[in-house]
């Protein structure tokens, strides 16, 4: 027997730009989607009423570092991609990269390699792998071990462009003071998101580096060149390259609200402000503490530290993120939303992630909790 489709009555929804009320969601046979009048529903099809809430694509997140207790770094392997994998799905998000931070040679090639054995695997939630280093500014590296970073070479970049050919969503953040416009060219022609940060460099540097290909800007004002009257530096450029998209840390810890605004207002269309979580093994954990590369990370009401105080990546989860830039921020929350969905899936090569039924999130009221929609 043919399932019916189903239709989920009594929730806003969602459609990637705008919130629909008064509709409903039909889900058809082959797991489709489509907003339609109650009026429009077909005879015999299955009701699935729903009190309030938001009905919505699954979260993307270009940067998790971690999640369920431990760190991609940790262990580059394909368990440890499971249980990252795990912890975000339990957190609303249908898409996500992996990201290694700055690390040796060797561990980026075991990071390829688990991320093309996952993908091989269908591991739900897993599309492609965020390189965050090593190529990155020694007076901007942040959390980032300084012994490891260096200026791409020649291997490098082959290493990159062989892994592109394997992974269908391969983003790497560079620093333009390690990375060279030809190099950037070359990445980008692959297919490559090449993403600028931890960086001290220019504005004119930076915009040379958008010409050349690079599509975005990693955490937007942290780790990175501010700008001033006569100096906007890598602020300024990824604000007024028209090319370029920012990646944000909404959490009220790494960026003011005033802030965000300003870049919010900078808005070039299709290049705009995506939030990502940049969470670690926090995420989905009780944790209290964890280590990078061999030093302590602390958890402190949002916070997450080295000894020294520098800040180590979020204390965040999408739902978080969203809540924050409507109610601190004033971003109306249909663009809230698609700073979590469509916007940072505009930048893969599959712009349609997380549109299926089965990467849908409900959302409640309060912004604050999901469910997936097969679990409704």
């Amino acid at each position: 027997m043919t399932p019916s489709p189903c239709a989920y009555t009594g929730s806003r929804i969602f459609d990637g730009n705008t919130i629909i009320d008064g509709h409903v969601l039909l889900v058809s046979q082959d797991g489709t989607t489509s907003v339609i009048p109650p009026r429009a529903m077909p005879e015999g099809c299955l009701r699935h009423p729903l009190d309030g809430g938001i009905l919505s694509p699954g979260f993307v997140d270009l940067q998790v570092n971690g999640g369920g207790g431990v760190m991609f770094n940790d262990s580059p392997d394909v368990n440890t991609l499971a249980t990252i994998a795990a912890a975000h799905r339990g957190l609303g998000t249908a898409a996500f990269l992996p990201t290694l931070i700055t690390d040796t040679p060797d561990h980026t090639d075991a990071a390829i390699a688990s991320v093309v054995a996952a993908i091989d695997q269908n591991m739900p939630g897993v599309i492609g792998l965020h390189l965050e280093g090593p190529h990155l500014s020694i007076a901007r590296k942040g959390a980032h071990d300084g012994v490891l970073i260096r200026p791409m070479q020649d291997r490098d970049l082959a290493t990159l462009l062989a892994a592109a050919d394997r992974i269908p969503n391969l983003m790497v953040t560079v620093a333009p003071e390690n990375a060279t416009p030809a190099q950037i060219k070359a990445m980008s022609g692959a297919g490559i998101l090449v993403s600028l940060g931890h960086s001290d460099s220019d504005y004119d540097t930076a915009m040379a580096a958008f010409d050349a290909g690079a599509r975005c800007a990693t955490h937007l004002f942290n780790a990175m060149s501010q700008p001033q009257a006569r100096a906007p530096g890598l602020v300024g450029a990824a604000l007024d390259h028209r090319n370029a998209a920012s990646g944000l840390i909404a959490d009220g810890v790494h960026v003011h609200p005033a802030m965000i605004r300003m870049a919010l207002a900078s808005n070039k269309g299709p290049s705009d402000v995506f939030l990502v979580t940049d969470a670690m093994a926090t995420a989905g954990s009780k944790i209290t503490g964890f280590r990078l590369n061999g030093r302590e990370i602390l958890r402190d009401r949002g916070r997450l530290t080295l000894a020294d105080g520098t800040l180590a990546g979020a204390d965040l989860t999408m739902p978080q993120a969203i809540r924050f830039m409507v109610k601190e921020v004033g971003d109306p929350l249909e663009r809230a939303l698609a700073r979590a969905t469509v916007i940072p899936a505009g930048l893969l090569r599959d712009k349609t992630v997380g549109m299926n039924a089965k990467d849908m999130i409900w959302i409640n009221d309060d912004l604050s909790a999901t469910c997936w929609l097969g679990d409704l």
